[in-house]
């Protein structure tokens, strides 16, 4: 079994990888407005959300494996990193939307 600190930072590096995942994952799924309504609805609860996964850890860490647990309640430890992962999804979105269309819908 591999043990990890819980205490330790995430790097720059790390973080940046982290959001751009879900960046990524958001502009799949076309959720850009729901993601960044709940994530700018939600942003003061940012610490308590982390917390709270850490304290359901127990039950998370199966699911999506105790590093990744760790990983993403650092991301969300400060309102900072949220602030960030919402400008990129803004920025990801603005790129789509200015990208022409791969399968345009042709009038009949």
């Amino acid at each position: 079994m591999r043990f990890f600190d819980w205490d330790a930072e995430l790097s720059d590096e790390e973080r940046d990888r982290l959001i751009e995942s879900l960046v990524e994952k958001t502009h799949r799924y076309k959720m850009e407005s729901a993601v960044i309504f709940f994530l700018e609805m939600h942003k003061p609860l940012t610490y308590v959300a982390s917390q709270s996964m850490l304290l359901g850890s127990g039950f998370l860490s199966p699911l999506f494996g105790p590093e990744n647990v760790q990983k993403y309640s650092k991301l969300f430890e400060t309102r900072e990193n949220v602030e960030r992962l919402i400008r990129r999804i803004e920025e990801r979105y603005a790129l789509s939307e200015s990208a022409p269309d791969p399968n345009p819908i042709l009038p009949s």
